[in-house]
């Protein structure tokens, strides 16, 4: 190798960036490599129930054995947030897909080639290592828009199953000043001139506190997975053989704990969104 070609090769940087970045555009969409694994997650999942699906039989082996645990399973912890099967029933084909999508999105970062197979382009007047494919929950786009539809998904229940004037309720409470005239003049209940502004406030931070779930699913989830992915990096820089083995098993387990904690999470959401405002108290 000669001096030119040393000079290009040491300018390439390779480097774990916050955003994913772009591929190519189609019809005016710019494709990122997180959003190529998000789909390839997407596409594996439909295959996997696909597979199963025609497996199913009155007498089950196989494949359709472990399926059946794994529902069971998640239907009975499901049963411990919600309190009831009627909510889980109605729940669980939300969560389930929500945690199988966000699971495969964390693991298939921890492929080979993901990350590592890619092309050399030039931004900025500097040359870069851009990988194909990028773990899609490694993403903040991705979490944050998981964490929009899941929140968005609470308040559709919430006025489902709760009414949208007693869903409205929990955050502007209207109807604590529509009844203080009641309860003064008619019950004389003195204390409801104190304790229904109260209410109201109580109702405004709830507001402010939607806004904080977004934030709190997105970054959690983003968090923890741009974190092993900076990690796994860092290890195979160092030594590229054993030392990030043991690193890699750690994110698997982190993967899954991870998804579960975002599918748990929407679960507790949508169960408190979906209860009366008098039950919560």
């Amino acid at each position: 190798m000669n001096q030119t070609e040393t000079n290009l090769t040491q300018e390439i940087q390779h480097e774990t960036t916050l955003f994913a970045e772009p591929l190519f555009n189609f019809h005016g969409f710019t494709i990122t490599n997180s959003l190529l694994c998000s789909w390839l997650a997407v596409f594996l999942v439909v295959a996997f129930s696909l597979m199963a699906r025609r497996k199913i039989a009155m007498i089950p082996k196989g494949l359709q054995n472990y399926c059946e645990v794994f529902l069971e399973g998640a239907y009975n912890l499901a049963d411990n947030v919600t309190g009831s099967r009627g909510k889980t029933m109605k729940f669980l084909p939300i969560v389930l897909p929500l945690f199988i999508f966000i699971l495969f999105n964390n693991w298939l970062g921890l492929l080979p080639g993901f990350g590592s197979i890619g092309f050399i382009a030039a931004r900025e007047g500097e040359r870069f290592f851009i990988p194909l494919l990028r773990g899609g929950t490694a993403d903040l786009n991705t979490t944050l828009a998981l964490s929009i539809m899941a929140v968005v998904l609470t308040h559709i229940f919430g006025v489902v199953m709760s009414g949208a004037w007693g869903h409205l309720n929990r955050f502007a409470g209207f109807k604590f000043f529509l009844e203080l005239p009641r309860k003064v003049f008619k019950e004389k209940n003195y204390q409801a001139l104190l304790v229904n502004p109260i209410q109201f406030f109580v109702g405004l931070i709830e507001a402010v506190g939607e806004v904080a779930k977004v934030a709190s699913l997105s970054f959690r989830l983003f968090g923890n997975v741009f974190a092993g992915e900076v990690l796994l990096a860092s290890m195979a820089a160092i030594f590229a053989y054993a030392v990030p083995l043991p690193f890699i098993f750690l994110e698997i387990i982190v993967g899954i704990i991870q998804a579960l904690i975002f599918a748990m999470l929407t679960l507790v959401f949508l169960s408190v969104m979906s209860s009366h405002h008098a039950e919560e108290h």
